[in-house]
């Protein structure tokens, strides 16, 4: 199985609002970049929306390190969050609705296909690949004000 690392943000101007998302995929030395976003959306989503294009581009099932400054995303995935949402009709613990169903579906089946291993960062604190997917993630966001 191919190991290929994974780096992803997403950003909102406002909450909700215009927002952008990052991503970069590191395989045998090599690096792509991919980037999109949307009028009117949320952080959140935006952080889904990146891990979601990242893994889709992986053409066969592959070993993923995936990192990501979002908590919400990892553990979501980490702690079995979704897959309890998804289990319960798409809802919480206390039986108010999950939020984007939509996206952790999507997030669900692809971490079905693939090994992927979440790993959170922190935020704005200098790691290049973080820093480099906020920038992609902030530019693409600019182009919906």
């Amino acid at each position: 199985m191919k190991k290929v690392d994974i780096y992803t943000d997403g950003s909102c101007k406002q909450n909700p609002g215009p927002g952008g998302w990052g991503a970069v995929l590191v395989y045998n030395g090599r690096e792509k970049e991919i980037s999109g976003g949307e009028a009117h959306t949320t952080n959140n989503r935006m952080e889904l929306l990146a891990v979601i294009n990242a893994l889709e581009l992986l053409k066969e099932p592959c070993q993923v390190t995936l990192t990501s400054d979002s908590k919400y995303v990892c553990d979501g995935i980490g702690k079995g969050w979704a897959a309890g949402w998804r289990k319960r009709g798409w809802k919480k613990a206390d039986n108010s609705p999950a939020l984007n169903p939509d996206l952790w579906e999507r997030l669900l089946n692809l971490c079905e296909v693939h090994e992927v291993s979440f790993v959170w960062v922190k935020g704005h604190a200098g790691h290049p690949y973080n820093e480099r997917c906020d920038t992609m993630a902030q530019s693409c966001a600019e182009t919906f004000r």
